[in-house]
């Protein structure tokens, strides 16, 4: 699992049919100190997060798995809303 922050939202009128319903997110990848790594991802939000949240989100096989789509083409999942990081040094 990683972290990221939704930092906005994507619209589809056209998708995979499997990709109906789906409410799609655009995650900045954090590490650990909330410093924001690579690229955003767009990621299918299984929990109902908002923009500026910080979240957990899967990749691969898990994202689908937590999505209940096995079928689509998911590959990025929000599967949690963190309400608290403490990283002790």
């Amino acid at each position: 699992m990683y972290i990221g922050r939704i930092i906005g939202t994507v619209v589809a009128t056209r998708k995979d049919e499997n990709l109906v319903g789906s409410k799609l997110m655009i995650t900045q990848p954090l590490n650990v100190k909330l410093k924001p790594i690579g690229e955003p991802l767009i990621a299918v939000d299984t929990v109902g997060a908002g923009i500026g949240e910080l979240i957990i989100y899967t990749k691969g096989t898990a994202a689908r798995i937590a999505a209940k789509k096995m079928d689509s083409p998911i590959d990025i999942s929000i599967v949690g809303i963190i309400d608290e990081i403490d990283v002790h040094e």
